[in-house]
C-alpha cells in the first residue's frame, strides 16, 4: 500500500505561482511512477503531468507544457508540481496518483490516489 497526501493548494491571482507537494508513505515509493491529475467542477478528471520512478522522464499535458514542472525527491518520498503563469482555467482540485509503471496518462492506470488539494486562480 502507498498513501498519498497532497498539499500546497490555495487561491492565487492569474499569472501567479504555486507549488504542490505529494507526500507518500508506505511501500517503497521510489519504485512508483507518479502523476498529477486535475478535476474542475462538473468535468472529468484529466491528466496534467507525470514523472518516472527515477525522475529521469517526465510528461505533460499540452495545456500546461512550458508552465508546469513535475519533480521528485525520493529521499523525502515527495513529488512536486511547480505551477507558474497560472490561468483561471487551471482552477481545479489537483490529485496525485502512483503506479508501478510510469508516465501513463489514464486515470485507470493508477492504483493509489491522494485526497486532492484545491487550486483556485482568480482573474
Amino acid at each position: 500500500q502507498v498513501q498519498l497526501v497532497e498539499s500546497g493548494g490555495g487561491l492565487v491571482p492569474a499569472g501567479g505561482s504555486l507549488r504542490l507537494s505529494c507526500a507518500a508513505s508506505g511501500r517503497r515509493f521510489s519504485n512508483y511512477g507518479v502523476a498529477w491529475f486535475r478535476q474542475a467542477p462538473g468535468k472529468e478528471r484529466k491528466f496534467v503531468a507525470a514523472i518516472s520512478w527515477s525522475g529521469g522522464n517526465t510528461g505533460y499535458a499540452d495545456s500546461v507544457k512550458g508552465r508546469f514542472t513535475v519533480s521528485r525527491d525520493n529521499a523525502k518520498n515527495t513529488v512536486y508540481l511547480q505551477m507558474n503563469s497560472l490561468k483561471p482555467e487551471d482552477t481545479a482540485v489537483y490529485y496525485c496518483a502512483a503506479a508501478l509503471t510510469g508516465l501513463m496518462r489514464g486515470i485507470y492506470e493508477y492504483d493509489y490516489w491522494g485526497q486532492g488539494t484545491q487550486v483556485t486562480v482568480s482573474s
